[in-house]
């Protein structure tokens, strides 16, 4: 991991604000996190690490990707850890949906000042180390990536499936955290 890396996760969780209790909660948490991990965007940091992901939507024709993890066995956003070339959080987000989705230009929702921000938190226990192992936790950072018009996806040794949803037609074998990424995604684009 880069010292860069982790500076930039460090701002981008100093910066990004939520109106909301629990996600101001594990904001500070994050931050906590990354003050006491210099490794803590790495797997290898345990019992925790800062995930990044973002959910794939298509506003023109109203949907979302979501992915069938095999691992997990539900639908999600493409995402995934942090890896030693990533030189942002977003960067990472923007890697994973991309090499998951398949799709090539996607871009990442931005603020005011043109760079990516975040949606959303979820912090969640994994067992990413493999069954056997005992679980870890994932702080991951969630985004939102656009798919430029007309993209399709091409599916990766990383998913069971990739499919289209509509907002409204999420599949049963999605988490109450997908439903409310995809929400917030929903009323942004």
């Amino acid at each position: 991991m880069t010292d860069a890396l982790h500076r930039d996760a460090v701002r981008t969780l100093q910066d990004w604000k939520s109106a909301d209790p629990g996600q101001e909660r594990l904001r500070l948490d994050y931050l906590d996190h990354l003050a006491g991990s210099a490794d803590g965007l790495m797997r290898a940091c345990l019992p925790a690490h800062i995930t990044a992901s973002a959910v794939v939507v298509d506003p023109a024709a109203g949907r979302v990707l979501l992915t069938l993890h095999p691992k997990v066995g539900r639908w999600l956003q493409m995402g995934g850890h942090c890896e030693p070339g990533d030189g942002t959080l977003a960067g990472a987000a923007l890697r994973e949906a991309t090499e998951e989705s398949g799709i090539e230009g996607l871009s990442l929702l931005t603020g005011p000042d043109g760079r990516p921000v975040p949606v959303k938190l979820d912090r969640h226990q994994v067992r990413c180390a493999g069954k056997d192992r005992p679980e870890n936790t994932h702080l991951d950072v969630q985004y939102v990536a656009v798919a430029p018009p007309g993209a399709r996806e091409l599916i990766s040794e990383e998913s069971l499936d990739l499919r289209w949803f509509g907002f409204d037609a999420l599949p049963e074998l999605s988490d109450d955290s997908v439903r409310t990424l995809v929400g917030l995604a929903r009323a942004l684009v």
